[in-house]
């Protein structure tokens, strides 16, 4: 065989390589796409699945800065300004079982106050739910279930109740328009008498509620086994689209005692009731205007209103006003507070 043939040899080996390969059935292919995140839109915005799990997670957060002149809660303090930054991250992760979803939800918070060169962390929000029930850290039902004292800055000079405490609580939703809500929370949260030896029980609230199209009514009730009396409150919301309003009044069952459902403000007094109201007018998509007013069976008064203006999706800027009369103690003040902050 000369040189010549042992080239045509080859390169009529080569020619017919792929025909061959295709007749043995190997195909080389293509590597596919790798999908990394898989997005899990069945629990709301911005879920995805982790990993390798059946669990689906949300990630958020927010970061504000808020400088204030003068404090509506201390007005018998030196007066002055302060600026406050706080930052909080919001993880969220939810699995479908056979219970319903099995829900954690998390909250991370980290303050700074440059009056007092002091940063601190906290953990306001650390709680499981499932079919109905809740345990863990969260807001007191007596405040977060029939809802806050409007949409201002400081809604609460006039106080309304605890705020962030451990429970355990079941919602209840008649999917008629009725709904209410079992919570038994712990008694060591108040501060009236933290180091007393009588927690010998958690405080239950009890709350109904009913629903019909833009109108809402909701009654809850708060026994403070410490102090051994508690509080009732009312409100009705009603909620228009562009202007939703609301009205809530508390009774105390003693007005001569501060307790953990009705505690009262900084002059150490409550009265046997106390009232709020407020309303939000949404002038357009980005700009709604607040305000609230409150007063108490001992005189006091707050007035306050502020603007929401959301500059750009998720960036938000709110200037606010506001005016306490402690007739008690004899004094007035006025507030102001500018509040910065972007969600994510």
């Amino acid at each position: 065989m000369n040189i010549r043939s042992l080239l045509l040899g080859s390169i009529a080996s080569l020619s017919v390589a792929p025909s061959v390969s295709a007749v043995n059935g190997v195909v080389a292919l293509e590597p596919e796409p790798v999908e990394y995140v898989h997005i899990c839109d069945s629990y709301g915005k911005g879920y995805f699945y982790i990993p390798g799990a059946e669990t689906c997670m949300q990630l958020g957060g927010m970061v504000r800065t808020q400088a204030s002149s003068y404090n509506p809660y201390a007005p018998v303090e030196p007066s002055g300004t302060t600026w406050l930054t706080r930052s909080e991250l919001y993880i969220n992760a939810t699995t479908d079982t056979e219970f319903g979803p099995l829900k954690t939800t998390t909250t991370l918070r980290f303050d700074y106050t440059d009056d007092s060169n002091t940063m601190g962390a906290d953990l306001p929000v650390a709680h499981i739910s499932l079919g109905g029930f809740l345990i863990g850290r969260a807001g007191s039902q007596y405040n977060d279930w029939i809802g806050y004292a409007g949409n201002v800055i400081n809604p609460d000079v006039i106080g309304n109740g605890p705020i962030k405490l451990n429970q355990l609580s079941y919602f209840y939703d008649g999917g008629n328009g009725i709904f209410g809500v079992v919570s038994i929370e712990d008694s060591l949260s108040t501060n009236l008498n933290p180091n007393s030896a009588d927690h010998y029980a958690p405080d239950p609230v009890v709350g109904l509620g009913y629903k019909v199209g833009p109108w809402s009514l909701r009654v809850v009730g708060g026994y403070d086994s410490v102090v051994e009396e508690g509080a009732i409150k009312a409100r009705v919301d009603a909620d228009f689209g562009l202007l939703g309003a609301f009205l809530m009044g508390a009774w105390n069952t003693d007005g001569s005692k501060i307790n953990k459902f009705a505690n009262g403000d900084v002059t150490g007094s409550t009265g046997d009731w106390a009232l709020w109201t407020g309303s939000t007018v949404k002038i357009n998509d980005r700009l709604s205007w607040n305000t609230q007013f409150a007063y108490a069976d001992n005189k006091t008064f707050q007035a306050a209103s502020n603007v929401e203006w959301f500059v750009t999706r998720d960036l938000k800027i709110e200037p606010e006003v506001s005016y306490v009369n402690y007739d008690r103690i004899n004094v007035d003040s006025w507030a102001g507070a500018l509040r910065v902050q972007r969600s994510f």
